[in-house]
């Protein structure tokens, strides 16, 4: 049972339903960042599965209570070794299993006390008000209250003495980048991930006067990029479809395809829909084939808002028999994203090692079967938005060595001239490429990208 506050008296005078409860401000963040939480820790949920459910603990936030519950999230999210390490220091064993969302609302205040600008004493008391009025957590009020008070004490000594790179990554994932990467690397992508990423967004045309409009930045590679005071809807440009967000490593993919104005091009695993609007901006006939419905439908109102046109196909791709073959493909596979770590903490939480071993096997069957759809002498780009080379450089090798492909070798000059992306002939960015003085406006996605030709 999810936190809530205590009912109001009926009133009975007015057709006797009961009056809506009004929570005290703060409080209904609070509530939706606990629920949030849990659906994340103890159910296994996406974070964005909750943060768009329309009948989600998000959906009845005002704008200000959101922008809260998300803040509060994303630290709980980032932070969650930090604050496991630092409860568990003033817990004597494990939490009961029959206890609600008391993992939650102390997981949730720990966020406050040791990372936000929130009164102490707030945290503490809307923390132990939560518990008291979980059907399973009350019987642990005192325990909350108890906690909460021994951390706000030990705050700085705490965090004085923790490692928040290691803490904060699963060791599976810090052992495999420190293989592929080195142990240098492997810390500062870590690092990298503690800090909430700024906006990147691709436009049409007029990357500069966008970025004065928006007072943002042009990126290298022509991606604007901003950090947001605002919802998205908002901005400058959003309603005329002069821009959509897409991260700029994620823009990168669709333009190693090269000239395709008049082609026939397959964006195959299509949605959320950028590198569709790309390649239609650019006039390419596309056919974006995606397995989901619902998020064709979301790729779909995108084309809309910008002005522009694709064919959209639900199948999958495995399955699919288009009756024809594509003069160029762009298959962004399913994958770990473990690259986008620092835009989705959660895939850190939620990813296992066994997923790599199935999402690798399911990537190279999709290679395949591009392969198949692509016209002889037809251009191939694979990426992906993951950081493990089993999901990259391996299944390039593989790819060669099995199907009627080569590799057609990436310049730098395709990519803004970063030359520290291109690795053999071979796109990877990492988190911590393009760094800035200000680290929120540094870095990239970690993506792949190879690009073959049909031979």
């Amino acid at each position: 049972m999810s936190p809530r506050p205590a009912a109001a008296k009926s009133d009975r005078s007015k057709g006797g339903k009961r009056p809506p409860v009004k929570l005290a401000p703060g409080v209904a963040a609070r509530v939706a960042a606990i629920a949030a939480v849990h659906a994340v820790f103890a159910e296994h949920h996406p974070a964005d599965s909750v943060l768009d459910d329309p009948h989600g603990p998000f959906s009845s936030l005002d704008q200000r209570e959101r922008a809260l519950a998300r803040a509060i999230l994303g630290i709980s999210l980032r932070r969650h070794g930090q604050i496991v390490d630092a409860l568990g220091r003033f817990l004597e064993k494990s939490l009961p299993r029959k206890s609600g969302h008391l993992a939650a609302i102390l997981h949730v205040a720990a966020a406050q006390i040791l990372f936000m600008d929130v009164a102490d004493h707030a945290a503490v008391s809307i923390a132990v008000d939560l518990a008291s009025q979980d059907h399973d957590a009350r019987h642990f009020k005192g325990l909350v209250n108890a906690v909460l008070r021994r951390l706000t004490e030990g705050r700085d000594a705490i965090l004085a003495s923790q490692d928040e790179a290691v803490l904060n990554t699963p060791d599976w994932l810090a052992a495999g980048w420190t293989k592929a990467y080195g142990a240098e690397t492997a810390r500062a992508i870590a690092i990298s991930h503690l800090e909430e990423p700024a906006l990147d967004l691709t436009v049409r045309s007029e990357p500069a006067l966008w970025a004065e409009r928006l007072e943002g930045a042009v990126l290298p590679t022509g991606s604007v990029r901003l950090v947001a005071h605002r919802s998205i809807e908002a901005m400058p440009g959003f309603a005329e479809g002069a821009w959509w967000v897409q991260d700029a490593a994620a823009a990168l993919p669709a333009r190693l395809l090269g000239a395709v104005e008049g082609k026939n091009v397959a964006d195959l695993c299509a949605a959320p829909g950028g590198k569709t609007l790309q390649l239609a901006a650019r006039g390419a006939k596309v056919t974006a084939v995606d397995i989901s419905i619902d998020r064709l439908h979301r790729v779909r109102q995108n084309l809309d808002r910008i002005g522009l046109d694709a064919e959209l196909v639900a199948a999958d791709i495995l399955d699919w028999q288009p009756g024809r073959t594509f003069d160029a493909i762009l298959l962004d596979a399913p994958c770990s994203s473990t690259g986008t770590i620092r835009r989705h903490p959660d895939v850190a939480l939620l990813k296992r090692p066994a997923d790599i071993a199935s999402l690798a096997k399911l990537q190279s069957e999709l290679i395949a079967r591009a392969a198949d759809l692509l016209e002889p002498g037809g251009v191939l780009v694979y990426s992906t938005c993951s950081l493990e080379p089993a999901e990259g450089e391996i299944q390039v090798q593989r790819a060669l060595a099995k199907l009627p492909l080569r590799l057609s070798p990436i310049n730098p000059a395709e990519i803004g001239g970063l030359t520290e992306l291109c690795r053999s002939g071979l796109l990877r960015s990492l988190p911590t490429d393009l760094p800035a003085v200000e680290p929120r406006m540094g870095g990239l996605d970690g993506f792949f990208a190879a690009r073959f030709v049909k031979t």
